[in-house]
Parts: structure tokens; sequence; C-alpha cells
């Protein structure tokens, strides 16, 4: 066993599914700011980000974040964020 199956699930919750799930996602710099605003004021769940809010680049962001939860000995190898069947976007250590 590489790790708690246990450990690794409370630093996923922690990190991505309690904080994105079921959020709007928006670029802080987005020229839709105002919408973002006018949907929190509505008690959306509304998150504003540094990057573009992809697939490409949210999976970058987990694997960041699930990285900087992992026991030092443990390494991230890859990880997969999936819409659908056949939509996902994938992070691999080794390209990164």
């Amino acid at each position: 066993m590489v790790i708690d199956f246990t450990d690794l699930k409370k630093i996923v919750n922690e990190e991505i599914v309690d904080i994105f799930d079921h959020a709007t996602v928006f670029n802080k710099n987005t020229p839709h700011v105002e919408l973002a605003k006018e949907l929190m004021a509505r008690e959306h769940h509304v998150l504003l980000v540094d990057y573009q809010p992809t697939s490409e680049m949210m999976v970058i962001d987990f694997a960041q974040k699930i990285k900087s939860r992992l026991p030092e000995n443990i390494k991230l190898h890859a990880i997969k964020l999936q819409e659908t069947e056949s939509s996902f976007a994938e992070w691999f250590a080794d390209e990164n």
C-alpha cells in the first residue's frame, strides 16, 4: 500500500470536492465579473480563480493542490478530471 485510500479521499474532498462541487467557476479577471458578483449576491456558489477554468487548467490546479497535501515520500503519478465518458483532461507527473 502506498497511501491509505481514506487519507487520499480526505485530501481530495477537502482540497477539491468540498470547494468546487456545484460551483460556478470564473477567471477572476473575466470581463463578466459583474455576473459573478450578481450570482454571489443571489447566494450561488461562485469561485474566482487565477486561470481560465477549462478542464485542462483545472486538472493542473487540482494536481498542485493534491501534491501539496501528500506526505513527503508520496509522489502524485497522475489524475484525471472527467466530465463525461468522452470529455476529460489528464495530468501526468512525468510530463510536468
